[in-house]
């Protein structure tokens, strides 16, 4: 078995390539060591971060921290969207722990959305009113995410099971709204639900902006983890079904307790690609006028020129955020997969 030092320095021009690019490697993580942390300036001085021009200007996240993680958010009252976060967080974290998985963190989920849905919106107990276009940044990146992966995933279920079904109609229907959704990028069908979906309601009501987006984001990953279910349903082998009617089960037993549990505990990577993704095609509701994490930055930079010239640092905070919550993600869906599959 040939070993890295074999592959790396096996001949002369395997060590001249490798020593090039491990040189290459070294300065280049020099040079953003030294532009990220020895000469960055972190003091909230806009005159200094001008005139030096060899290092970082991260004094632009201390200043704008504000509006970035909390987007157009009433300046006094963004506490809320502050405590609004960190609800949907600590409410995640216990739902992912396996001690918590009874009946009544069903009944804690209801609670703390209602929560959240007060302490947003206002209007009650004192609290001011806030219209929901207001809302942005991480805490509208959360609430998107959640709610539309909470909604897509029985709506996925449905579809996988109908694109399976006996019935030709139902197969067709299925299998018809999952390839045309499928077949278009996410913001034509967020334009869609924006622009065109209030045109099917009467004139007297119109859904909120931010109900239109969430219908549109749940129709698109419903679709995807329709495909993604529909996979797994298909590894069941064959004979555990037929067993399961020879014993008398009915046809929704033998999906719901022979089926279903097996089917969806192999997809689990996948399903967690999808988490993954949705929480960052979140960032695309920016089109359609919703700030959140992402289109907060653009908003807390684009009408300051004093601070505009620093994106750059604004995008790699940014980016910090999102891979946090992405690794995290990815790490706890290897903890699950060696749980529940037995693999590492």
């Amino acid at each position: 078995m040939r070993t890295w030092r074999e592959d790396l320095f096996g001949t002369p021009y395997r060590t001249l390539v490798s020593l090039l690019l491990c040189g290459g490697l070294v300065w280049l993580s020099w040079r953003c060591l030294q532009w990220a942390w020895i000469d960055a300036i972190f003091e909230a001085d806009a005159d200094r971060c001008r005139d030096s021009l060899q290092g970082a200007c991260w004094g632009v996240i201390r200043e704008k921290i504000r509006p970035i993680l909390w987007g157009r958010f009433p300046f006094e009252e963004q506490w809320r969207s502050a405590l609004s976060s960190l609800i949907l967080l600590l409410l995640l974290c216990v739902s992912a722990w396996p001690a918590f998985w009874r009946r009544s963190l069903a009944l804690a989920w209801l609670v703390a959305w209602g929560a959240v849905i007060v302490l947003m919106g206002g209007g009650l107990w004192g609290l001011t009113e806030v219209p929901t276009h207001r809302w942005g940044g991480v805490t509208l990146t959360l609430i998107l995410a959640t709610l539309a992966l909470i909604s897509a995933l029985p709506l996925g279920v449905l579809l996988a099971l109908g694109r399976r079904s006996r019935w030709p109609l139902i197969r067709t229907l299925c299998a018809t709204y999952i390839e045309v959704i499928r077949g278009v990028p996410l913001i034509s069908v967020l334009f869609m639900a924006t622009f065109m979906l209030p045109l099917l309601f009467p004139q007297s009501w119109r859904p909120d902006v931010l109900l239109r987006v969430l219908i549109g984001l749940v129709m698109f990953v419903a679709a995807y983890v329709a495909e993604v279910i529909r996979g797994g349903l298909q590894s069941i082998p064959r004979g555990q079904i037929e067993a399961a009617v020879a014993l008398g089960l009915k046809p929704w037993q033998v999906q719901a307790y022979v089926v279903l549990p097996q089917g969806l505990r192999a997809v689990i990577p996948a399903l967690m690609n999808s988490v993954v993704g949705t929480l960052k095609d979140s960032s695309l509701v920016t089109v359609v006028g919703l700030y959140e994490l992402t289109g907060a930055l653009s908003l807390a930079l684009g009408g300051d020129p004093v601070w505009r010239p620093f994106y750059l640092e604004g995008y790699m905070f940014i980016t910090a955020v999102y891979f946090i919550l992405c690794f995290s993600l990815s790490r706890y869906s290897h903890w699950v997969e060696s749980r529940l599959i037995g693999t590492r």
